[in-house]
């Protein structure tokens, strides 16, 4: 067996014991699960939240409806055949003009609904954090991390029922942010 190979079973063995032997020792490292997801869609605080955004997407997605009606409308008047050639090609360059504001408005519109959403996203991980971090202090855990999403990346594959403070951090979330 050659050195390099003893050395890096020895480090294995090594790193093996550093994450075995918390366990071992008299020491323990309390470690607790959540569903933050679950955190905004169950508490009052995370359920405002939500049904703002939406509010805000269906105020903007009303005012692109009514463009597209516009532009359904001004369509229909195209093919009307009872326009003349010149107001024919007044009515599809007016077509065009609205069509490109239309476009530009959309993406326009998209950009804020997303970034409401980050913002959204960024501020209530804070005060989810701030909630989880007291549900923690209150019950003697080191750690508490988040479970993930199955449409995400799953952080944490497999936990006993009790680990999960999921329904403590919504309590306290609430708690928190009257």
């Amino acid at each position: 067996m050659s050195l390099t190979k003893v050395v890096g079973l020895i480090s294995a063995v090594t790193l093996w014991l550093g994450m075995v032997s918390p366990g071992l020792s008299a020491e323990t490292f309390k470690v607790a699960v959540m569903d933050q997801q679950m955190v905004i869609e169950q508490s009052k605080a995370g359920k405002r939240a939500v049904e703002e955004l939406k509010g805000y997407s269906m105020a903007r997605q009303k005012i692109v409806n009514a463009d597209e009606q516009e532009l359904k409308e001004l369509q229909a008047a195209i093919q009307d055949g009872k326009l003349t050639d010149s107001a024919k090609q007044e009515k599809q360059a007016q077509l065009q003009a609205k069509t490109e504001a239309y476009q530009r408005r959309v993406a326009d519109f998209r950009r804020e609904v997303q970034q409401k959403q980050r913002e959204m996203v960024i501020e209530y991980s804070k005060k989810i954090q701030s909630a989880a971090q007291a549900v923690g202090e209150k019950t003697g855990h080191d750690a508490i991390i988040d479970k993930g999403v199955e449409t995400a990346v799953k952080i944490v594959i497999y936990h006993q029922p009790e680990l999960d403070l999921t329904g403590q951090v919504i309590k306290e979330f609430d708690r928190q942010n009257k």
